[in-house]
């Protein structure tokens, strides 16, 4: 490797930071990061989550389905850059109905951030995708937001947070009132106090103090107020965890910061903190062992597929995350499963919806190529070799419903459709084997459906009827001979896209009767 292109890797690998952003719907998940955009100065104007229904809508949320229901549907992609930084924030669909694109998305990330409201607490959504992140073993990062509202006192936060999610936390700041009562944060880490002043944080206001008994907390806050923290903090410094950067690395301590997104209160604060505790672009585990992001040949893999993110274009984008070496803009590189060489022409950076033609890109970095139907998710691209980095795992549906097309004659669409939104992976389809040539769908959360008919109406011009079914379970089976005639009460035997053998099974009585019957068999949650 030439030393040249050796610093340059490390240097643009150490400005790198990717992370993903998960919470609960409507924990403020969308508004922190069109904060954190302001701060890069990558947007003007956040749309507020109130003004959604008005004129603005979130900078990130760029779908017309997201816009009209005010919510994200689809892992949006950032990047801005920082303090000397480059920051690429991978926002996903906070909704259930969506955790498949969100579990796929957490696999191109290195960190996240979770956030939680402090009424509310650890929520159900909030529970799965930490579950995600656990088993990948990446550093999660904690922001308790909405403290300009009346919640759960910080001790019980921290409490369920181990409960709940068995992870321990430390308090990076803490609160000095809330709701109503709030006048600020105080840093344990700095000794210093972060001024809450309303919906007015253009500029922070910070006092320096010697510790948390300065005079200066007591003649800010109030007698009451300064009393309280003091207690807190002489608890948490008696009987709580300290700070340790290794046990944040691996994922067994998350630091805690306060705050209030929608008033920008505590979010610079949090970002500063952030940049400089979170890990810069890691290995990435292949079929041959780990790649080094700073090895200098170019490899990088396809975590998500998305149709028509331009309706006047009709494209499709492949979302990239790169692994190691230097993409160069025209450069050609080895798709490994299907075996060629490709030249990519059109590299895209987003912020959202807007793109730009991106010229050379660093490991971390996340860039959309130009898909003519080539790409699947999971796909590897390597340069002069054939990595193969680990399977993207796919997730079992749990709704299932038979698809009929009004119009016979739109079939040629219809079709097109329902193979790119499958590719996406908004949909799973099934075909049904032996006697009628049904096609099934499954999701793994009902808005799927929604936003499946939808599509199919607004970006192929094709009106669907959809018939829910009663099954409710989803295994892949591996057998040497399968008979379907074995699956007819209470289940069904189809096919996925790739001819795999699924069964479909009504109930867990039925799934757990059929293991029993087929001891010989194998019954997987996911595709073998």
């Amino acid at each position: 490797m030439s030393k040249t292109l050796s610093n340059e890797l490390q240097l643009e690998v150490d400005k790198r930071r990717t992370f993903a952003i998960i919470s609960h719907p409507d924990a403020g998940k969308t508004t922190l990061t069109e904060k954190l955009l302001l701060f890069g100065g990558a947007i003007r104007l956040a749309g507020s989550v109130k003004a959604r229904k008005a004129s603005r809508h979130a900078t990130s949320d760029w779908m017309e389905i997201e816009k009209q229901r005010g919510i994200s549907v689809t892992s949006s992609v950032m990047q801005f850059d920082y303090d000397g930084h480059r920051v690429n924030i991978l926002d996903t669909p906070g909704h259930q109905d969506f955790s498949e694109d969100t579990y796929r998305t957490l696999t191109a990330a290195d960190s996240a951030v979770m956030l939680i409201d402090v009424a509310k607490g650890v929520e159900a959504q909030t529970i799965k995708l930490f579950q995600v992140c656990r088993k990948r073993g990446i550093p999660i990062f904690t922001f308790i937001n909405k403290l300009d509202r009346e919640g759960q006192s910080p001790f019980e936060l921290m409490e369920e947070l181990e409960r709940v999610l068995g992870i321990r936390s430390v308090p990076m700041n803490w609160p000095i009132g809330m709701g109503r009562e709030l006048c600020g944060v105080y840093d344990r880490m700095k000794n210093q106090v972060e001024l809450f002043q309303g919906n007015d944080h253009s500029t922070i206001e910070v006092r320096k103090t010697d510790d948390y008994n300065d005079p200066i907390i007591r003649e800010m806050a109030g007698d009451y107020l300064h009393d309280q923290l003091v207690q807190d903090l002489e608890l948490l410094d008696v009987a709580g965890d300290q700070f340790d950067i290794e046990k944040v690395r691996a994922g067994e301590l998350t630091p805690i910061f306060f705050g209030s997104a929608v008033n920008n209160f505590g979010v610079q604060t949090f970002l500063d903190n952030f940049l400089e505790l979170a890990p810069k672009p890691t290995e990435r585990m292949s079929k041959s062992g780990p790649v080094e992001p700073t090895n200098e040949k170019f490899t990088g893999y396809v975590f998500k597929i998305q149709a028509n993110m331009n309706p006047a274009h009709r494209d499709r984008i492949a979302f990239l995350r790169i692994c190691s070496g230097r993409f160069e803009r025209g450069m050609s590189v080895r798709h490994v499963r299907a075996g060629k060489d490709i030249k990519l022409a059109q590299p895209q950076q987003f912020l959202a919806q807007d793109r730009d033609i991106v010229e050379t890109a660093y490991p971390g970095d996340i860039i959309g190529l130009f898909d003519p139907g080539i790409f699947r998710i999971g796909d590897s691209l390597s340069q002069n070799s054939e990595v193969v980095f680990d399977e993207l795992p796919t997730f079992s549906p749990e709704i299932f419903a038979k698809v009929t097309v009004k119009n016979a004659l739109k079939h040629k669409q219809y079709q097109k459709g329902v193979d790119q939104l499958t590719e996406e992976g908004t949909i799973q389809v099934f075909r049904s084997v032996g006697g009628f040539d049904e096609t099934i769908l499954g999701v793994v959360g009902h808005l799927q459906f929604e936003v499946f008919e939808y599509r199919m109406r607004a970006e192929y011009g094709v009106e669907i009827q959809l018939h829910r079914m009663t099954f409710q379970f989803a295994r892949w089976i591996v057998d040497d001979k399968i008979d379907p005639a074995k699956f007819r009460i209470n289940s069904t035997l189809v096919q996925d896209k790739k001819g795999n053998y699924v069964v479909l099974f009504e109930n867990e009585y039925a799934m757990r009767t059929a293991m029993d019957k087929n001891p010989t068999s194998k019954f997987l949650e996911t595709a073998p």
